[in-house]
């Protein structure tokens, strides 16, 4: 029998990616949505209502293993009261979820693997290196991964091996943070953003979903792991990158942090800001990237 895992958030950039990588290892898939789907030769479909706290509880209880990937985009739309609201109980209601199933019916998983963000150290800049270690920061980003950890460490405290990534940015092709830069870029009128000095940790989807999969497969993997290149990329070496892949180099000089605020709010934090982050700790374990080259890496992302 193969052994199952269950996504939440398997329809979405990451859990497309990682759905393929599961079922190429010799997993079985099955995945929670919001909506009915037709399941596929690969792939099973159950539904739940995370606002309603109703599950179809068979998923849970065939799984061997979760992955809770699952949670609102939190740089899809301002910042308002409402949104920020909605990130957060996207994320602790949906591993209430679960973790309610898990104990009404002392279903004991393999493992339970959540998705975090290198954001619980803080939307701010600094030349201090984030390890697992480095205490959390008391801001929105913070606050929010503090919270969305703390939901995952209650099944943990089930006697359930638990493990959190803490991700960077995430690169891949067709999809997240490249489709929002590329059009700009292509037209040649790409920049860095405010200082262009705030750290940008980043790893590719391919490498992202191969942590996740280590988290399955080795029983020595618990607790928290950053999950990012750890080369101090910036926002101005970034975009400078960017920019050589397109053939060109940067003319503009940096969008001013005002502006960016003036469009996006408070959200301007997640691109005028930015943490560096150590991942000694997964690499300690044997694991190792293979795209560690950001020029290699967005060439492929762009086919380029």
């Amino acid at each position: 029998m193969k052994k199952n895992v269950l996504l939440t958030g398997g329809t979405g950039f990451v859990g497309k990616y990682l759905t393929q990588l599961l079922i190429d290892q010799g997993f079985s898939v099955s995945i929670l949505s919001r909506s009915k789907r037709t399941n596929t030769e690969d792939v099973f479909y159950y539904t739940w209502d995370v606002q309603k706290q109703t599950i179809e509880k068979e998923a849970v209880l065939q799984a061997d293993y979760v992955i809770h990937l699952a949670g609102a985009n939190i740089a899809e739309k301002k910042w308002t009261k409402a949104r920020k609201e909605e990130i957060l109980s996207s994320r602790e209601l949906s591993a209430q979820l679960i973790h309610s199933v898990l104990k009404k019916y002392d279903k004991k998983l393999d493992a339970f693997v959540s998705a975090s963000a290198i954001g619980i150290y803080g939307a701010f800049n600094g030349e201090e290196v984030c390890t697992e270690e480095t205490e959390a920061a008391n801001d929105f980003l913070g606050l929010t991964c503090q919270k969305w950890e703390a939901s995952a460490d209650r099944i943990g405290e089930l006697g359930i091996r638990t493990v959190k990534v803490r991700t960077g940015l995430v690169l891949g092709k067709n999809d997240g943070f490249l489709n929002k830069l590329t059009p700009i870029f292509k037209l040649k009128l790409g920049s860095a953003l405010g200082s262009g000095k705030q750290y940008m940790p980043w790893i590719s989807v391919n490498d992202l979903c191969r942590i996740y999969l280590e988290a399955v497969k080795n029983p020595q993997m618990q607790g928290a792991y950053n999950a990012a290149i750890d080369d101090n990329t910036t926002n101005a070496s970034f975009s400078k990158t960017l920019a050589k892949v397109y053939g060109y180099k940067i003319w503009l000089p940096h969008v001013p942090a005002f502006l960016i605020k003036m469009v996006l709010g408070e959200m301007a934090l997640l691109v005028l800001t930015g943490r560096r982050v150590s991942s000694d700790k997964i690499k300690q374990l044997g694991f190792h990237f293979r795209n560690e080259n950001l020029e290699e890496t967005v060439r492929v992302c762009l086919d380029k």
